[in-house]
């Protein structure tokens, strides 16, 4: 693997300088030549409570100095099997929530096209509808390992829509999913109204509280795995399916949620599907306490990519083997 798509070492560059980068990789803009690109939408318009999501990938970024490349629960170095470079942002529309999710949608299209791993760093929730759409042009419907507070297959608010909570109700209505492989984890009430889940339920969503999670994290984990199969998954982490404790810097915080650590050991179970996305969202770095959320989301960034990375190097020796 070149030494070329990989972090700069901290004992050439110190972890608190230079340019801050995602993971510090180094700024490359042609996702042909990567496995992975690593891109910021700094986009908060469909934000319902309180804003300052737009400030996450730059927040994210600068947490992401501390990540590490070596995963032992892999027993691999992420660095090893993806080359990987950060994109840089894609140039959101502040007051635009259509203009920004074609814009997103633009460069997720690039990135897939060119057979890479598009990893979004939000950014509000609404940015992912329009990865979904960039890759279900590439690979199709698309499975989902969803984590969150909050269903987000709500209706429009004020007569909007989309937004930050109606986007996999919108990718179910345009066909960007199969919503019987649809998992859901960490969602939690009180809700609005008693049917705050009915369309999630009616669609064939698999819907896992938080509470689940805190009786049987083992179980959870199961269900990630059950999923496995060859056709392609996406992977959406909403940083408020956390505890607020743990996870305070976001707009949309819950009491009651699943814990940094179940957070990380979920995601390393995604290493059983052939995920061809991801992102991280709804990070307020104005919000936090100390910057961990920012560096929670940067974890979960980089767990997401051992994932990836452990899934292709799975594959890889099954087919030496034969």
């Amino acid at each position: 693997m070149s030494d070329d798509f990989r972090p700069v070492s901290p004992r050439v560059v110190p972890r608190f300088a230079g340019v801050s980068t995602f993971l510090r990789l180094p700024l490359h803009d042609d996702p042909r030549d990567v496995d992975a690109m690593i891109v910021g939408a700094p986009f908060d318009g469909g934000t319902s409570f309180r804003p300052g999501a737009r400030f996450g990938p730059r927040g994210v970024r600068t947490a992401s100095a501390l990540t590490r490349g070596f995963h032992p629960d892999a027993g691999l170095d992420l660095f090893d099997h993806l080359r990987c470079a950060d994109g840089g942002d894609v140039a959101c529309i502040p007051m635009s929530v259509a203009r920004s999710l074609d814009a997103i949608e633009a460069r997720a299209h690039e990135i897939a096209a060119a057979g890479a791993i598009p990893a979004f760093v939000g950014g509000d929730h609404t940015c992912s509808l329009g990865v979904l759409r960039a890759l279900a042009k590439v690979h199709g419907p698309l499975g989902l390992v969803h984590f969150d507070a909050h269903s987000d297959t709500y209706g429009p608010a004020w007569g909007v829509d989309p937004h930050h909570g109606t986007v996999f109700r919108n990718a179910v209505e345009e066909g960007l999913l199969r919503p019987k492989e649809v998992l859901q984890i960490g969602i939690r009430g009180p809700f609005g109204t008693r049917d705050d889940l009915t369309f999630a339920r009616d669609a064939g969503f698999t819907i896992v509280s938080a509470e689940q999670v805190h009786r049987n994290l083992d179980a959870v984990i199961a269900r990630i795995a059950d999923l496995a199969c060859e056709r392609p998954f996406y992977v959406s982490f909403d940083v408020d399916a956390v505890d607020p404790s743990m996870a305070p810097g976001t707009g949309t915080p819950v009491p009651g949620g699943i814990f940094s650590w179940q957070a990380l050991a979920l995601v390393r179970a995604t290493r059983h599907l052939r995920v061809v996305g991801c992102d991280v969202m709804e990070v307020s770095p104005d919000l936090d306490l100390n910057g961990i959320t920012s560096l929670l989301a940067a974890n979960v960034l980089a767990e997401t990519l051992a994932a990836v990375a452990s899934y292709r190097a799975s594959r890889s020796a099954s087919a030496s083997a034969t």
